[in-house]
């Protein structure tokens, strides 16, 4: 009798704590807003609910629970209510966080999310063991070695994921297509993300590939772009810019990409529910490649950040979108620390481009969509047109081999590896001949 009675002032003063901490809150949004109907006010009957559930657990339970995993519990599962993105971070879980916005931290390298009680691989992370193992943006992860991830909170399965670098985790992964379950075993490794790499595709044409967007990706793609310049002996020609697989990440990294390219406007721009939710973020007069052409690459794990980018560079008709229908987050998460050292992820606004176009669960619509394709070379020994240069003794044209037929094989083999960026390419130089034409 004592026992029950304990556990029924314990719910009461939980449920007055709730109660104070709701009265709270009603008065400062009094203070800031139109009033709130009565009818909102005091949630009577879900307080009590709450409070006898609490009571049931702590008396009924098969396992004693302490109070402090039961209120801890209630929080996350308050926020994950809301919407796949908010959360509540633990102490460690917000330590992590942080590294992972600077570019380095312990994992497999996949950005994840929560669908139907699943892990959902948003996109494999460039030049980690998830990407190099075969992990594809889309994949369902539903086993962590012999551990079922239906019922666990996202918190819980990345947890399981992270570990001591060298170790081993087994992942069961259903993928779209495919009859049965993949088992794909992944050696984990700090991941040490680069997130701006750059390369010549050929004369007068560049390629910058963002991986995701950190603290240090502006300044990261200036260099890059200044690389480009160098090794291109001068201006470029034109420019793809890859965001396939891109998660996203730092607000202010997509600003700073999508400022580099735009000389005047509107980026981007953020509403919800408290004033300093709404943002408006627009271009510095400068211009990076001086007006070159640009194609951006997206597919469907491009999202947030690098879909505030393409839709930037979209509406401002600065740039061509190509590629597959972008992932579709548009909404912005605030970090809200906590006095134990623990934080809030909290869906504070939604993202919208310049035109007003909202990105949330829509995505960016490429300007040229690509499909899925699988390219095979023909069989060699099918017949072949015979040219001049096929004859016996036929005459040189005197400037040995011309710069031209080695950026065809360049070509070639940029179609055999990666048929969007080939198209990408192609689509650059047929700017550049029309521009120069007219």
């Amino acid at each position: 009798m004592l026992k029950k009675k304990n556990i029924f002032i314990l719910s009461l003063g939980i449920m007055l704590g709730v109660f104070m901490g709701i009265c709270g809150s009603v008065f400062a949004e009094r203070d800031n807003a139109a009033p709130v109907a009565d009818t909102e006010t005091m949630p009577y009957e879900e307080l009590r609910n709450f409070t006898e559930i609490f009571g049931r657990i702590k008396r009924d339970y098969v396992e004693p629970v302490s109070d402090k995993k039961l209120l801890e519990d209630a929080i996350r599962g308050m926020l994950s209510g809301l919407d796949p993105h908010s959360a509540y971070l633990g102490p460690e879980e917000y330590q992590e966080l942080k590294e992972g916005t600077t570019g380095q931290f312990g994992g497999l390298g996949i950005e994840v999310t929560m669908e139907n009680g699943f892990v959902k691989v948003v996109s494999p992370i460039d030049d980690t063991p998830a990407q190099r193992a075969g992990i594809k943006t889309g994949d369902l992860i539903v086993r962590l070695d012999d551990q079922p991830v239906k019922g666990m909170t996202l918190a819980d399965a990345v947890k399981l994921m992270r570990g001591e670098p060298g170790s081993k985790i087994l992942l069961t992964v259903v993928r779209e297509g495919v009859e049965t379950p993949l088992k794909i075993t992944i050696t984990r490794d700090i991941i040490k993300v680069k997130s701006v790499k750059n390369r010549m595709l050929e004369k007068g044409y560049g390629y910058v590939r963002i991986s995701s967007f950190q603290s240090g990706t502006g300044e990261s793609l200036k260099e890059a772009l200044a690389a480009l310049k160098k090794e291109n002996g001068g201006n470029l020609k034109g420019l793809v810019l890859d965001l396939r697989n891109n998660p996203g990440g730092v607000l202010n990294a997509a600003v700073e990409v999508s400022d580099a390219f735009i000389k005047s406007g509107l980026i981007v721009y953020t509403e919800g529910r408290i004033e300093n939710s709404e943002m408006r973020f627009n271009a510095a007069p400068d211009d990076l490649i001086d007006g070159a052409p640009i194609v951006v690459l997206i597919n469907a794990g491009s999202a947030s950040a690098s879909e505030i980018v393409a839709g930037a560079l979209q509406d401002q008709k600065r740039a061509v979108i190509m590629g597959e229908k972008s992932f579709g987050k548009g909404s912005v998460q605030t970090i809200l620390p906590t006095s134990n050292g623990a934080a809030v992820k909290l869906t504070t606004a939604r993202y919208f481009t310049p035109s007003g176009r909202s990105i949330q669960a829509e995505g960016i619509e490429p300007d040229i969509a690509l499909p899925r394709v699988k390219l095979e070379e023909l069989d060699k020994s099918e017949f072949k047109p015979v040219k001049e240069a096929d004859l016996s003794h036929h005459l040189q044209n005197g400037k040995g081999k011309e710069s031209k037929e080695e950026a065809q094989e360049k070509e070639k083999e940029t179609l055999e590896k990666d048929y969007p960026l080939y198209q990408a390419l192609t689509l650059l130089k047929g700017i550049s001949i029309s521009k120069n034409k007219l």
